[in-house]
This record gives structure tokens, C-alpha cells and sequence, in this order.
């Protein structure tokens, strides 16, 4: 399967199932979209009729044109076979081997914010904070259920996490005595919404969490809209000079800054380029979550303002990498040369297999955007997994289970999508999100053309080790 689209000045072939990205001139562009269904002198001809006569090309270049995308056909690299539709299915049928929790350490939140997926941490429950008996047994249960896996994650999450920040430190400091007595490594992550953050948080978190997202959704009358307290006061004064201090003492270790772009700031460019501006290098903003009668709610007219504006900020980002101020977009963060391996590109996250999310009584959830919804209970902490039968229905989720996703050509990179999202919007997890799946193919194309720009200016940032931690079990797992 062959995606073609121009952007920005690139004509730009992707090539499904190989992962092969090819930027083009026009009369190649013209001459792979005809290759499948007509014969090298059809083309040869068509595009002689094309672009000979403005003298831009004579028969003999465009036969050796050809000659190179028969070539590329012939070495996998253009219109390569789907042969992955098994594969997805026995990955997915393997063992129940867990490597990831979210600890919802707290039910509850110092924010009021009206969007919240969560009922301002609530998740339509009462308001709760995890015991450190609780989490300890967390630990033990992931460390029971990982298998051979050495690398294990481990998320705290809320709510508001620091406001059971004592807890949080003593699990992290379990967990690190458990690390030799099971040769198991805990990478762990932090979600704040920045409030409670001060020397203490930043430095402790500096030392052992891998990862640390900031909630903040951009210019002070964005986030503020939704941002508030309970005495209705805007977090943005209050949160920012904390992240700014929290970010820089990161040095390179992981964080972001993540906010939500609602149908209130459609221009959510701008509010990422404000974060650039207050000096955070590692951004991320994702659509609301919500009901569409929500006035938040992002709608069909809105489409086509996000996707100019997807495309605004990857030329924005170009042009900043190459005035020696760039920043990173994780929807933009794609390796081209060395993953992640097939079989996570099939399985997607794993939520309700390998990953799940843990409340603060212990109960389990596929995650975190299912936890209060009794219809997703899938056991506790103690006795483990026992709704086996939703287990094996989020196994069926892949990049091939829906049959409106084994014709797309993204189906690689979102790996079938958020089941959380298919369940909300089409009330099945193997179910599909079609408006979330417009603007994942529209990021997919942005993020490309930005390392197609950055490989032809020399900027090319691929040069890392395999993203593949060599634990799925399969032999040479990475394509």
C-alpha cells in the first residue's frame, strides 16, 4: 500500500509496510501513482504526453524513471505486500505477561478543571487516596505478572499525584529494593498539573522519574479558561514559573509539556509556540476528550482549521531548528530508520493486556480512560485478572481488528487507535474514532514531511539506537 500527498514544497511516496519514505520529483510522483494498474509504455507515454512537451523530460529519462521504481518494487521498498495480518493476531494471542501500570495514587484534584475526562479526578466515584499498602502490593503484582521482562513502567497518576506525594516516594523507594532481588528496572513517570510542585518535587523527581508531563494548554487565556481552581481562579500565574525551574533542572532527562486544545482554541499552533516561547524544548497537545454535545467539543467544521494548523507548526519547527531554537511535537517524534519493531506497530499499547491502570482500592482497569466504568472492571491486585473474557476482547485489538482499518494507510503508525477513544465515540473498543483518526493521519503526514525536510537539509535526527527493548520474544523483532 502507497500513500502519496505534497506538503510543503515535497512530494512525498510512503510506503505502508516497508516504512520506505520517498520525496520526489513531480513526474516520479506522477509516474508511482500510475505504476500498479498500467504498463511501463502506458506510462512512459502518459507522462511523455505530460511533461515532454514542455521539455522537461525525454523518453529515455522517463524510462530509466521507471526502471528505478520497478526497482524499488522489485527490493520492497514501493507497493510491498501486506503480510502482517497473522503476525498481529499470534502477537497478540502470546502469554499474559503484564509491563506496565498506572497508579492512580489519587482520586482527587486541587483543580476544578471543566474539561476533565476524569470529574476533576474523581472518575465518577468518590474522591480517594492511594495507601502505600495498596501500591506495594501493585509492585508485587507487576513484578509476579512481567515475566522475563526486565523493564518495567510504572506511571503515577491521578488526579492531582503530589497531593499523595508521601506515597508516592515510598513506592518508588520499594520498588528500588525490589529491583535486585527480581533483576527488573522500574522506569517511572509523573503527571502533575504543577500546583504542588517545589524544590523537594523537582529534585526527587530529577533523580527518579524517567519521564515527568506537565499540564499546562498554552497562552494564559486558554489555560485559564478551563484551568482553574475551586475558587475560580486561573493556575497559569502559579504553575508556569514552576515548570520553567522543573524543565531546566531536567538537564536531558525526559519531560513534557503537555496541554489540551478544545474547540474554544482551534488555533492551538499559537499556544504551542507560546510554550516554545516561555523555553520548554518538549511539547505535546492533544484534542479534548469529551461528549460532542460538549461545547468543548471539537466539530466537522473545525477540520480543516486543524489541519492547517498541524501544518503551520511543522513549518514553524523547521524554522526554528534551523535558527538554533527548535523544540520537539510528540505527535512529530517518529523514527524512520529504527522502529518501533513490527509487532508494536501492530499491537498499539497494550492497554488491557500488557498495560493497565490500578485505582486506589486496587482494582484494575484496562486504563486510565476507563477506570470508574464497572462494565471494564478486570479483577484487583490481589487475585489478579479475572475477567479473562475482556482481556481476550482487548487481545482482538489491532491494527487489523476493524475493518475500516486494514484499507488505511496509517495503520501501521496508530496500530488500530485508542480503544478508549473507538469506545467512546462508536460504544465498542473494537470500534473506530473517526475524527481522532483524521487528525492522526494528518499529524502522521506533517511528522514525515518534517524528517523528509530535516534528512534533505542535513538535519537528520535518526541517528539513535533501535527504540526495540528486546523483551516481545520474537527473534530480531526490529524491521
Amino acid at each position: 500500500m502507497v500513500h502519496q500527498y505534497k506538503l510543503n514544497g515535497y512530494n512525498i511516496v510512503l510506503d505502508t509496510c516497508s516504512g520506505s519514505v520517498h520525496s520526489v520529483d513531480e513526474v516520479a510522483y506522477d509516474m508511482i501513482a500510475m505504476y500498479p494498474d498500467h504498463t511501463e509504455d502506458e506510462i512512459v507515454k502518459a507522462m511523455a504526453q505530460k511533461y515532454g512537451t514542455r521539455g522537461d523530460v525525454t523518453e529515455e529519462e522517463l524510462h530509466e524513471c521507471m526502471d528505478d521504481i520497478c526497482g524499488l518494487a522489485e527490493n520492497g521498498k514501493l507497493y510491498t505486500p501486506d503480510t502482517f495480518e497473522e503476525t498481529a493476531v499470534a502477537y497478540k494471542n502470546r502469554g499474559g505477561v503484564i509491563k506496565a501500570l498506572c497508579l492512580h495514587v489519587a482520586h482527587t484534584c486541587n483543580l476544578n478543571c471543566t474539561y476533565c475526562f476524569a470529574s476533576q479526578g474523581k472518575y465518577q466515584g468518590e474522591r480517594a487516596v492511594m495507601s502505600y499498602d495498596v501500591g506495594k502490593q501493585a509492585i508485587d503484582f507487576l513484578i509476579a505478572n512481567s515475566g522475563t521482562r526486565r523493564n518495567l513502567e510504572m506511571d503515577f497518576f491521578g488526579g492531582e499525584p503530589l497531593m499523595n506525594w508521601e506515597i508516592v516516594k515510598k513506592l518508588v523507594a520499594y520498588a528500588r529494593e525490589q529491583e535486585p532481588k527480581y533483576n527488573k528496572n522500574f522506569r517511572f513517570t509523573l503527571t502533575t498539573n504543577g500546583v504542588l510542585v517545589d524544590d523537594e518535587v523537582i529534585d526527587f523527581c530529577n533523580k527518579e522519574m524517567n519521564n515527568v508531563v506537565m499540564s499546562l494548554d498554552g497562552r494564559r487565556e486558554v489555560h485559564d479558561r478551563f484551568r482553574k481552581n475551586y475558587a475560580g481562579q486561573g493556575s497559569y500565574d502559579l504553575i508556569v514559573p514552576k515548570f520553567q525551574k522543573f524543565a531546566e533542572a531536567r538537564g536531558d532527562k525526559s519531560y513534557y509539556i503537555r496541554g489540551t486544545f478544545t474547540h474554544y482554541n482551534t488555533d492551538f499552533t499559537n499556544d504551542l509556540i507560546h510554550m516554545a516561547d516561555l523555553g520548554f524544548k518538549e511539547l505535546s497537545m492533544e484534542p479534548v476528550v469529551c461528549a460532542p454535545n460538549d461545547p468543548c467539543a471539537l466539530t466537522e467544521e473545525d477540520l480543516p482549521v486543524l489541519f492547517e494548523q498541524y501544518e503551520i507548526l511543522a513549518k514553524e519547527m523547521l524554522k526554528r531548528e534551523d535558527e538554533g531554537r527548535g523544540f520537539t511535537f510528540y505527535h512529530y517524534t517518529i523514527d524512520l530508520q529504527h522502529g518501533p519493531c513490527i509487532y508494536k506497530r501492530i499491537a498499539g499499547c497494550g492497554s488491557g493486556t500488557e498495560y493497565l491502570a490500578v485505582t486506589p482500592w486496587g482494582e484494575l482497569f484496562p486504563c486510565h480512560q476507563f477506570v470508574g466504568d464497572p462494565k471494564y472492571s478486570m479483577g484487583n491486585i490481589w487475585d489478579g485478572v479475572t475477567n479473562d473474557a475482556m482481556r481476550q476482547e482487548f487481545k482482538k485489538c489491532n491494527a487489523y481488528s476493524r475493518p475500516e482499518c486494514k484499507d488505511c494507510w496509517a495503520k501501521l503508525y496508530c496500530s488500530g487507535g485508542c480503544a478508549a477513544n473507538a469506545y467512546h465515540a462508536a460504544g465498542s473498543i473494537r470500534g473506530v474514532y473517526e475524527y481522532g483518526c483524521k487528525l492522526f493521519r494528518k499529524r502522521i503526514e506533517c511528522a514525515v514531511m518534517v524528517k523528509v525536510a530535516e534528512s534533505i537539509k542535513g538535519l537528520n535526527k535518526d541517528e539513535t539506537e533501535p527504540s526495540c527493548d528486546g523483551e516481545c520474544g520474537y527473534e530480531n523483532p526490529c524491521y
